[in-house]
């Protein structure tokens, strides 16, 4: 080995708590979680710990980026907690990286390695988002694996964001892809694929966007988030007959395609979320699809959860009992690498890209 994979490789060891090495009865990795709520308050991570359990062997671990604002004028004395409970604006809360780390970092070394944590607290719209994610990694070097999840086109959400609103077109987001694509971050991108109550029969509105923008960094590890979808942004379906038009036939047609574009390989898909479960689940027919095309491309798609600061373990594993028909459809190989195996080999790639990075151009303490 040569010295400086030698010198790499030891600074891993001795700085870094050791790659995980799950119990062989975990059940899942949860790939999307954030212990923090949209007023900056969660679940304290040592009770998170208990749910974890021994049903879940790893975390990516992240707040939210956004912060409602509590505007007197708008509610009164109702204090609002998600942002639909009013129509004051949100805005970025860069303090809710400095929160999980400290958090993170209160645990003991094998308790760590349970975890993924992630930066959130960066405006993508600031041509400095990049350069907050910088001094995220310099003051809390060995602790960060990502950057996300963060949104661009939120149903509901990026219209109250304050100040300028994201794009997929906007040199700030590429930046910040840039840069994950040299430090080895891997990236969680919430990106509706649509406008909320779209048309049928019209190509929908951000998928070429979002297409172009994930082809112009093929170097950067990029998983989209409930592949597109939201509450109110339903799966991509055209109308029976249709014919002349843009639109894809269904949404599966829209995944099968990106799976199968092989400047799209760096792309990975996560099924987070209990909105995107209920369309999942909806019917055997529609579980069954779904099924089959993970059992194609097993490699490219994780689980996660979505919980926001649970209370107890039964609401955390929620969404994870959901998906019961879909767990019954897969291959035995498709179902380790949805649950487990895709997280592991993804994040600790990333652990180890990023800490490398981290002893290649972080100043060193006196």
């Amino acid at each position: 080995m040569a010295l400086g994979r030698l010198s790499l490789y030891l600074l891993f060891v001795l700085t870094v708590p050791a790659l995980a090495a799950p119990k062989p009865d975990y059940e899942f990795h949860d790939s999307h979680f954030h212990l923090t709520n949209y007023i900056q308050q969660g679940t304290d991570i040592h009770r998170f710990l208990e749910m974890m359990g021994d049903k879940v062997g790893r975390v990516a671990l992240f707040g939210i980026p956004l912060q409602q604002t509590w505007s007197y004028e708008n509610s009164g004395d109702f204090a609002p907690t998600y942002y639909l409970q009013t129509d004051s604006p949100l805005y970025y809360y860069s303090f809710t990286d400095a929160w999980i780390a400290t958090r993170y970092l209160a645990l003991k070394p094998a308790e760590r390695a349970r975890f993924d944590p992630m930066i959130t607290g960066f405006n993508p719209a600031d041509m400095y988002g990049v350069d907050h994610i910088k001094r995220v990694l310099q003051t809390f070097p060995g602790v960060f694996t990502g950057v996300g999840e963060f949104s661009i086109h939120k149903e509901f959400v990026s219209s109250k964001v304050a100040g300028d609103t994201a794009s997929l077109t906007d040199p700030a987001l590429d930046r910040i892809f840039e840069f994950c694509a040299e430090s080895g971050l891997v990236a969680l991108l919430h990106n509706d694929i649509d406008m909320p109550f779209a048309k049928q029969d019209v190509e929908p509105v951000y998928l070429t966007q979002t297409k172009d923008v994930l082809r112009r960094h093929p170097g950067a590890t990029i998983i989209w988030a409930h592949v597109g979808l939201g509450r109110v942004v339903h799966p991509v379906q055209a109308s029976a007959g249709a014919s002349g038009t843009e639109r894809p036939r269904d949404h599966l047609e829209v995944v099968r395609a990106m799976l199968e574009d092989p400047t799209l390989s760096h792309v990975y898909f996560d099924i987070s979320w209990e909105e995107v479960a209920k369309y999942v689940v909806a019917s055997p027919e529609a579980t069954r699809e779904v099924a089959r095309i993970i059992n194609q491309y097993p490699d490219r798609v994780l689980f996660g959860t979505d919980e926001v600061a649970p209370t107890d373990q039964q609401k955390y594993l929620k969404v994870y009992y959901m998906y019961d028909p879909l767990w019954a459809l897969l291959t035995p190989e498709a179902r380790e690498k949805v649950k487990k195996g895709n997280h592991e080999r993804i994040f600790d790639a990333a652990r180890l890209k990023v800490r490398a990075w981290e002893a290649a151009n972080l100043p060193r303490s006196p």
